[in-house]
């Protein structure tokens, strides 16, 4: 199965917007948080170093919930 360029473009362009949504969203949450499970430059890093995994993981075990 061969895809040309634009098919891989098609492919790729909606996960990369997810991505990119999904990060910046958990940087703005975490930016505005009072408090998180664990330092917060801790989250920024794994939420920029882990891809969506990272913003992901934020969201299940880093927000506080008081």
């Amino acid at each position: 199965m061969d895809l040309t360029n634009s098919q891989i473009m098609t492919i790729i362009l909606p996960i990369a917007f997810i991505q990119l949504a999904l990060t910046i969203t958990a940087l703005v949450v975490c930016a505005r948080a009072e408090q998180t499970r664990g330092p917060k430059w801790m989250w920024v890093l794994i939420i920029l170093l882990v891809n969506i995994i990272g913003a992901v993981l934020f969201f299940i075990f880093g927000r506080r919930q008081d």
